[in-house]
């Protein structure tokens, strides 16, 4: 009877080890009438490290696909877009600029206009010319050096009114590349401040253009009213075509 308890132990616990066993381990289930159980230590210890280093590895792959799947995320920040743009506005200023320039009153930035006003208009006074047409010259280059004036001033009224575009322009790009969340938006940004310098730029070309038409012309004036003026005195100081008294009624009888 002891020896019976004895075998069915040893059966249960040889059951109960080979169900904790990995299914690579050899176990040695001796027969009902067995004495013993065979227990390889070396077998087991290596069936542990290789169990270990499979679960390293499955660790490393999920490792690995954490990296790639971040690595994309990464990429479609980079890649994403500015959700701002200041074309339009930009476009905006500098059509309001063209056309106050566009406007230009009597002689514009034309440069065959320009040669044939100062062929014609602001071209020597001469002995062949009559006196009516001296003085219509005279009042034609006033009337251009005021409009050129004018027109000046118009191009600088207009240019002082985009600063306030400019302003708001410039804030909203500098806080959409403060928070660009990557590569792509804050380069899209860069590029529209770049634009915003090229459109100011340009009104400042254009009031510079303005300016100095404004001030060539009444340059141009001046210089064709002294030429005017010595053939003026020309003309009066000549015996053939001097001064000649005439007899004027100052009142009547």
């Amino acid at each position: 009877m002891i020896r019976l308890r004895h075998l069915a132990a040893a059966s249960s616990l040889s059951l109960a080890f080979a169900l904790t066993m990995p299914f690579s381990t050899p176990v040695f289930i001796a027969p009902a009438l067995a004495q013993s159980i065979v227990f390889d230590p070396n077998n087991y210890a290596q069936n542990v490290l290789t169990a270990a280093r499979e679960l390293q590895q499955i660790n490393h792959q999920i490792t690995a696909l954490q990296n790639q799947a971040q690595m994309l995320i990464n990429q479609a920040r980079n890649l994403a877009s500015l959700p701002y743009s200041s074309l339009q506005q930009l476009q905006s200023s500098i059509q309001r600029t063209q056309q106050l320039l566009a406007q230009a009153q009597n002689i514009t930035f034309n440069v065959q206009q320009i040669d044939h006003a100062f062929q014609t208009t602001y071209g020597g006074a001469n002995a062949s010319q009559s006196s009516q047409t001296l003085i219509a010259n005279a009042q034609a280059r006033w009337q251009n050096s005021v409009a050129a004036l004018q027109d000046a001033l118009r191009v600088q009224a207009g240019v002082v009114g985009n600063l306030d575009t400019n302003r708001t322009q410039m804030s909203a790009l500098v806080t959409s590349s403060q928070s660009a969340t990557g590569g792509l938006a804050a380069t899209q940004a860069g590029n529209q401040l770049l634009a915003l310098q090229a459109q100011q730029l340009a009104d400042l070309t254009a009031a510079v253009a303005a300016q100095g038409r404004a001030q060539n012309l009444q340059a141009a004036q001046q210089a064709a009213a002294q030429d005017q003026a010595r053939e003026q005195l020309r003309r009066f100081l000549n015996p053939g075509t001097g001064y000649q008294s005439t007899t004027v009624t100052m009142f009547h009888p």
